[in-house]
């Protein structure tokens, strides 16, 4: 091989890595501004050509990545709960003791649905459409199972030890910790009027988050000393 083709082989590779480094960004750029159009709109409501816009692409690129706005609505449906799935597996709860485990998970649903508002209109919005579409995806089930495993692991340690309760479904427990984490969000206008106190106040926030972790491990725990 000469000089010249060597250099016109090293030219050809950067080529094709900055193509294939443009394909990445431009599909980026998709779903971040989808994720904030569905987020905003829900499924009925979004437009094609404001997501484009805000993508500073063309539609030819969503039907190219995505095939159609159903199949972009999926994609960043399963994004969502990728990543929160992704941050749960990264909790290590199988090396924290029981109570520690449980206390940082609802820590961190707690946390994640305050820093994540996409996340919770995006599920809000799917709830408006009966999961229509989220049933069409086998990933995010497959994705939630590791969950399941991981609460049911530490339950298990944490009976076995004797602190937790028997015969607790981590389903169940997975729900109620959702709901005490995001309920005050998805109700935050109205419960602020009923109540006359402002639910966004970070102080109120923090007292709820504490209230939170008290109430699961009151539930969980045969003594209520080992809460504090």
């Amino acid at each position: 091989m000469t000089k010249s083709d060597t250099l016109d082989v090293k030219e050809s590779a950067r080529a094709r890595g900055k193509t294939r480094r443009n394909a990445h960004e431009t599909r980026e750029r998709l779903l971040q501004a989808a994720t904030q159009e569905f987020s905003e709109r829900g499924y009925d409501g979004a437009r094609m050509e404001r997501i484009v816009r805000a993508a500073d692409c063309n539609v030819r690129m969503v039907y190219h990545y995505f095939d159609d706005k159903e199949g972009l609505y999926l994609t960043v449906l399963e994004r969502v709960y990728e990543e929160l799935r992704a941050k749960e597996q990264a909790l290590n709860l199988s090396y924290l003791e029981p109570v520690a485990g449980m206390r940082a998970l609802v820590e961190f649903t707690f946390d994640h649905m305050a820093e994540h508002p996409e996340f919770t209109s995006l599920v809000r919005n799917e709830n408006l459409l009966g999961g229509r579409m989220l049933r069409k995806s086998s990933k995010v089930v497959q994705q939630t199972t590791p969950l399941v495993g991981m609460i049911r692991d530490t339950l298990k340690r944490g009976e076995a030890a004797g602190l937790f309760r028997s015969a607790v479904d981590p389903t169940q427990l997975y729900i109620s910790i959702l709901s005490l984490s995001i309920i005050h969000i998805n109700q935050r206008d109205t419960l602020s009027i009923i109540f006359e106190q402002d639910l966004a106040d970070p102080d109120w926030l923090i007292e709820r988050r504490a209230h939170a972790v008290e109430v699961i491990l009151s539930y969980l725990c045969v003594e209520s000393r080992v809460i504090k």
